[in-house]
């Protein structure tokens, strides 16, 4: 069955085809980013779009209002404000005119390229969305207002170079005329190419009005009021829901169900068979969960992970780390590692473990899915990180071209890094193909724990070689575990002065679902990284911020971080009884962060106490401050969750956890006193969303050693885990 009827307020209603139909209301701007640069074209008047054949950026009306696409999935991070801003910057649009609605998905145009071979990607992850977009939407807005000044110019018969822009408005100072940018809609004539601006043409960060000065969220108020749209609202007529039970072992495969008994239970429509679960679809949710309890799955032998132990696995790494060095792979090599291990005056060595976290996202999986009859295209609703990949994914379950998919983007109740992989829509495009009619999936809790995607548990084995003077002269960094490159980000340190490293990558196989968390590695490689050189300050004597100063020396802004957060923390000062500081640094999508954490241990229950936590970051260019602190934030609290509490194990290659009565996370009753500062930089816009997370972990493994003497090295620092230590 084939639906075209869509949810009130759905986000993605006004289609490229909707774009060009209106186009004559206003001036309208197509963009096309390619290697060369952006080119803009434009139309005007009751005649069809003069564009390419790729989407527009931009739509002003006469009324003055001004619609601004956004490409970037959101999730809460305020990507769908903070882009839009950068070009209503450079174009000098009246912000209170602004409108925003997701753009079409048409990678080739609105994504990024990377990861896909120079193509146009549109997966929100990673931190790129501002500092990937800053740039082209910075030259998109400049363009149209340069448009803008030619058509007013041509009018007025002036010269160009006579006319300034306030908000939303061409000025001619000389005469005193002013005119909007809604009036000038009505008349624009559209060049057949946009001239060319350059970066040297860009507004001074100086005198930026918008860019640095927060603007109100858009979407916040529809949070609020309970109207924002998440595919969770979507209903659509005829529609059916879905739920499957998945192999309790990752990958496990069904042999046999009950088919028949399920079949005729009430309001069931049919169940599907997939690779690694049976699907029930049926009439209402509360059959659907009465079926799928129902059923009774004989599950084949032979997974993979059906025999893994995670916590006797993660005790053999260390076997694997200290065997034959060939059987890792260099990550990075400098100098003679070590050979200036042997010719140190004093070497020092330490394993660091951290096992698999969940995603914990807000919202669980869910997706709705409607298979046209004939089964040659499909209508979607997700919330998603990946709009292109997603288009892709349900593309290839029906074997069509994806130009056959209509999605409609929703807001996500957090990512995580979770939802860039489609695999829950492919399950919903499965289920909805098998019945020809609209299927809204939907993951439990205990669904998504189960078969989650987890943040790999590794082993970090850590060497340092020090000289008579108490120099760091040689580091070996070796990770072991599952996960390819989920292990290795953050673990170099290339704001650390060390002239000889060798680190490397040891990896084994489980068969355990895995995948990109919060920061990704850095997580547990900058916990390590920084609680290891805190014990060798300790031993060597020297107080842990001036022995990482003297190693950022040739390091400028790092310094400056450093220093900052140290200014912020009065390190050295008092600090209250019973409490000790600790401090760590680390980068994360190329900004720079220190965080101090300030804790308390209660010797009793083992219990770590976070009471303030202190973090410094320069991020570059911070497009929306407010909201940029926020993220900050964020990623403080979910890097002390991280650290104090989150854990999942495996047993005989089951989840052991199913909730959050037994996978504790940070409580509003643990939450610190957080303080935030950005350094001023103008560099161009980092990731800010993870810049956080990676320093929290050492700053409070290091707090810990300070308070008590006793060194943590094992995520998370679990009560137990400390009373063990403590004794």
């Amino acid at each position: 069955m084939k639906t075209n009827e869509q949810p009130a307020r759905d986000e993605s209603t006004y289609s490229r085809r909707t774009f060009l139909k209106t186009a004559g209301a206003g001036l309208s701007f197509a963009v096309v980013f390619g290697s060369w640069g952006v080119k803009t074209f434009s139309a005007q008047g009751s005649h069809a779009v003069r564009a390419s054949a790729f989407g527009a950026w931009v739509k002003i009306s006469t009324d003055g209002s001004i619609l601004i696409y956004n490409p970037a999935a959101e999730m809460g991070q305020g990507s769908m404000t903070a882009l839009p801003v950068i070009l209503a910057e450079e174009m000098d649009a009246d912000w209170s005119t602004v409108r925003i609605e997701h753009s079409p998905i048409e990678p080739d145009t609105y994504g990024l390229s990377w990861g896909r071979g120079g193509r146009g990607n549109m997966m929100t992850v990673g931190s790129r969305a501002v500092s990937g977009y800053f740039t082209k939407l910075r030259l998109a807005g400049a363009q149209i207002r340069r448009v803008l000044l030619d058509n007013v110019a041509r009018r007025w018969n002036v010269p160009v170079a006579e006319l300034t822009t306030e908000p939303s408005t061409v000025v001619h100072a000389a005469s005193g005329r002013r005119i909007t940018y809604g009036e000038i809609a009505a008349f624009a004539e559209a060049p057949s190419e946009l001239p060319d601006i350059d970066e040297s043409q860009l507004k001074s960060p100086r005198d930026f009005r918008l860019i640095g000065h927060s603007v109100p969220r858009h979407d916040i108020p529809s949070k609020t009021d309970g109207s924002a749209r998440y595919a969770l609202d979507v209903h659509v007529p005829g529609m059916l829901y879905g739920m499957i039970s998945r192999s309790p072992v990752h990958d496990g495969r069904p042999a046999s169900y009950n088919e028949a008994e399920v079949h005729a239970m009430p309001g069931i429509t049919t169940t599907v068979t997939l690779d690694y679960g049976v699907g029930v679809i049926g009439a209402s949710v509360e059959e659907v969960i009465k079926a799928r309890t129902a059923l009774k799955i004989d599950w084949a032998k032979g997974a993979p992970a059906e025999t893994f132990d995670s916590e006797a696995s993660l005790a053999a790494y260390t076997d694997i780390a200290g065997g034959d060095r060939a059987q890792g792979r260099s990550i990075a090599q400098q100098g003679d590692a070590p050979a200036a291990l042997r010719q140190a005056a004093k070497r020092y060595e330490a394993d660091f473990f951290a096992d698999h976290v969940y995603h914990a996202q807000m919202e669980p999986l869910n997706a709705v899915v409607s298979v046209h009859e004939a089964g040659d295209g499909a209508e979607i609703w997700i919330g998603t990180q990946s709009t292109s990949g997603a288009k892709e994914a349900a593309a290839q379950v029906l074997g069509i071209d994806t130009a056959r998919i209509m999605l409609h983007p929703c807001y996500l109740g957090g990512g995580m890094g979770r939802r860039s992989n489609s695999d829950y829509l492919v399950e919903a495009v499965h289920l909805s193909n098998a019945v020809k009619r609209p299927v809204k999936l939907l993951w439990t809790r205990e669904d998504d724990m189960q078969y989650g995607q987890f943040r790999p548990m590794c082993l970090q084995r850590l060497a340092a070689g020090v000289d008579a003077r108490g120099n760091v002269t040689a580091w070996t960094h070796c990770v072991v575990g599952d996960g390819g490159g989920l292990l290795t980000s953050g673990i170099e340190i290339p704001f650390y002065d060390i002239p000889h490293q060798h680190i490397e990558l040891c990896t084994v196989s489980h068969g355990v679902r895995l995948k990109h968390w919060r920061a990704v590695g850095h997580g547990f490689n900058k916990f390590a990284i920084e609680a290891f050189l805190d014990e060798i300050a300790a031993d060597q004597s020297v107080d842990p911020y001036q022995f990482r100063r003297q190693l950022m020396r040739d390091a400028p802004r790092a310094l400056k971080v450093l220093d900052t957060v140290a200014e912020m923390a009065d390190w050295g000062g008092a600090v209250p009884a019973g409490r000790a500081r600790g401090l760590a640094f680390g980068e994360r999508s190329g900004s720079l962060a220190a965080g101090v954490a300030e804790v308390s241990l209660d010797e009793a229950s083992g219990k770590i106490r976070v009471h303030r936590f202190w973090c410094a970051v320069d991020g570059g260019i911070v497009v929306q401050p407010e909201n940029a602190r926020a993220q900050i934030e964020g990623g403080i609290v979910n890097g002390l969750s991280s650290a104090l509490f989150e854990r999942i194990t495996l047993k005989d290659g089951k989840v052991q956890q199913s909730n959050f009565h037994d996978y504790p996370m940070l409580r509003m009753s643990d939450m610190p006193e957080i303080e935030v500062q950005f350094v001023e930089s103008y560099e161009h816009p980092s990731g800010l969303g993870e810049a956080s997370l990676p320093v929290t972990g050492g700053a409070v493994a290091n707090a810990f050693a300070a308070l008590t003497g006793k060194r943590l090295r094992h995520l998370p620092f679990s009560p137990d885990r400390v009373r063990a230590l403590t004794g």
